[in-house]
C-alpha cells in the first residue's frame, strides 16, 4: 500500500486487528519524566555485572586482575619488570609496580590531571591512541574507572618525574586534589583498593585463585618477576612461624614467581602432573609480524596420557573459550601431522586422516599472542575474534613446526603414533558400542 498523496512512499502499516480499539489496562506513566540518565560511574555501581561478569567471588577477583593488567600492559611495553600484589590486613588490597607510572599532567579536554581522570572516567587511558603501548590487555579503558566505582576508597600513589604523587577517592569520586610529595628517583604505579562491601557478595579475596593467575602471568612474561602476600590475621596464622607478641609478628604469606623460560617452563609445570611425556623436549615456536604489530609464541609437549590441554592466551589474559589464535593452531597442526604421517608412509594409503582430536590427546599447549587491536568478544574477554590472527598463527604453526619436525624425526615419529594409537582406540570405542546397540535391539 502506498500514501495516495505520494504514490512512492509506503504508507504506515496498518494496526493489527487484535489490538485495534483495545486499551491496556492503566499503567504507571512512561514519558521523558521516567527515562533516567545515569552519570559518571554511576551506571557502574549501578549495573556492575556488565562490566565485571558478576558481584560474586570471580567478580571480585576480577577487580584485582582490572589493576594487574595495567601493570603488565608496562611489563609488555617492556618498561616494568616487577609487580607486587598485596593483601592488607584490613582487606583491601594493593597492586605496585616499577613501570613508567600514570601520568599526572593536565588532560587539556578535561582540565584535570590524568591520574584523576583515568580512576574517574569510562574509556580514558593511553591504550586508545598509538602512543602509549603498543600492546596491552586493557582494551576497554574502564580498568581502573571500574575499580575506583565499586570500591569504598581508593588510594593512588605514582613516582613520576622526579616526585612521588598521591589522591585519594571515595565511591569513585576524589576526595582531594592530586598532592605532592617528596623527591625521588624511582617511578612506577601502586593503587589500593577497599571493594565495597554493600555491592560484592563477598570482599574476601582467595589467596589461591590469585596466586594461580599471578603464576600464569609470569609464565606468559619471561622475565617478569610477580609476588604476592597476604598480611590477614588468617594468612599470618598459617605461616608457622613462632610469636610471642601476637598474630602480628607472624611473616605474611608470600609466593614470588620468574621464569626465564617463560611458556616453556609453563608446558613443563602442566606436564609435571600428567605423567610420562611422549617426547622430551619442549617444542618452542614463534614469529612476528611487527607491520601489523602481531605476534606469537607457542610451546607444546604431548604426554602420554588421553587428555587435551591447549591454553590460549591473548596480551597475557587468558582466552577461556578460545578464538580464532586457536582456531588457527588446531587447524595447522591437524594439516601439518597427517601430511607428516603420509610422507613418511606412518599412515597407510587406505587409512582415514587423523581427526583433530587424535591429534590432540595427550597434548598439553600454550598459545600467547600480542595483538596491538585486540577485538575480545564481551567485556570480560574471554574470547578473541581477530580474524588476522587465525591466518596469522596458523602459518606460523605449520612452517615452523614443520621445519621442527624434520630436523627431529624420531620425536616427531612418536607424536604420530601417539595419534594414530588414539585414533584406532577411537574406532575400536565406536565399533564395541554399534555392536552392543545391535545386540540390544535384537533382543528387546
Amino acid at each position: 500500500m502506498t500514501d495516495p498523496g505520494n504514490p512512492t512512499v509506503p504508507a504506515p502499516a496498518a494496526v493489527p486487528a487484535s489490538l485495534a480499539g483495545k486499551s491496556p489496562a492503566p499503567t504507571p506513566s512512561y514519558d521523558a519524566n521516567t527515562i533516567s540518565v545515569l552519570d559518571g560511574l554511576d551506571a557502574v555501581r549501578k549495573r556492575p555485572g556488565m562490566y565485571i561478569g558478576s558481584t560474586g567471588e570471580r567478580g571480585l577477583h576480577h577487580l584485582v586482575q582490572e589493576v594487574v593488567d595495567n601493570s603488565v600492559d608496562e611489563a609488555l611495553a617492556g618498561v616494568a619488570d616487577t609487580i607486587a600484589v598485596t593483601i592488607l590486613a584490613d582487606g583491601g588490597l594493593q597492586v605496585a609496580d616499577n613501570g613508567r607510572g600514570i601520568p599526572i599532567d593536565i588532560v587539556a579536554s578535561q582540565g584535570r590531571p590524568a591520574l584523576e581522570v583515568v580512576l574517574t572516567v569510562l574509556h580514558a587511558g593511553g591504550k586508545f591512541g598509538s602512543g602509549g603501548y603498543a600492546v596491552s590487555g586493557g582494551l576497554h579503558g574502564v580498568g581502573l574507572s571500574v575499580v575506583n566505582a565499586l570500591s569504598t576508597r581508593v588510594s593512588a600513589e605514582v613516582r613520576k618525574d622526579g616526585y612521588r604523587w598521591s589522591q585519594e577517592f571515595k565511591a569513585g569520586a576524589p576526595t582531594a586534589p592530586l598532592a605532592r610529595h617528596e623527591a625521588t628517583a624511582a617511578t612506577g604505579t601502586a593503587i589500593t583498593f577497599w571493594a565495597d562491601d554493600s555491592i560484592f557478595e563477598t570482599i574476601a579475596y582467595s589467596f589461591e585463585t590469585l596466586s594461580r593467575r599471578f603464576q600464569e602471568v609470569a609464565f606468559l612474561n619471561k622475565g617478569l618477576t610477580i609476588s604476592l602476600a597476604d598480611e590477614r590475621a588468617s594468612a599470618r596464622a598459617t605461616t608457622g612461624a613462632e610469636s610471642t607478641d601476637g598474630d602480628t609478628d607472624r611473616p605474611a604469606r608470600t609466593v614470588t614467581y620468574h621464569y626465564e623460560e617463560g611458556i616453556a617452563d609453563f608446558v613443563t609445570h602442566l606436564n609435571s602432573r600428567k605423567g610420562e611425556t611422549v617426547h622430551p623436549t619442549v617444542i618452542s615456536i614463534g614469529g612476528s609480524d611487527p607491520e601489523r604489530t602481531l605476534s606469537v609464541e607457542i610451546a607444546m609437549q604431548w604426554n602420554t596420557g588421553y587428555s587435551e590441554g591447549v591454553y590460549s592466551f591473548a596480551n597475557a589474559i587468558r582466552t577461556h573459550d578460545g578464538g580464532t589464535h586457536e582456531e588457527g593452531f588446531r587447524t595447522a597442526l591437524t594439516a601439518l601431522v597427517n601430511k607428516y604421517a603420509r610422507d613418511k608412509k606412518l599412515l597407510r594409503e587406505k587409512d582415514d586422516n587423523l581427526a583433530g582430536d587424535d591429534i590432540r590427546e595427550g597434548l598439553t599447549a600454550i598459545i600467547s599472542v600480542k595483538l596491538g587491536e585486540p577485538q575480545f568478544e564481551g567485556q570480560t574477554k574471554t574470547k578473541l575474534g581477530n580474524t588476522e590472527a587465525k591466518s596469522f598463527v596458523q602459518r606460523v604453526t605449520y612452517e615452523l613446526l614443520s621445519d621442527w619436525f624434520d630436523r627431529n624425526p624420531v620425536e616427531a615419529a612418536d607424536i604420530v603414533r601417539k595419534s594414530i594409537q588414539a585414533a584406532t582406540a577411537r574406532v575400536a570405542a565406536r565399533k564395541a558400542r554399534d555392536l552392543t546397540r545391535r545386540k540390544g535391539l535384537l533382543e528387546s
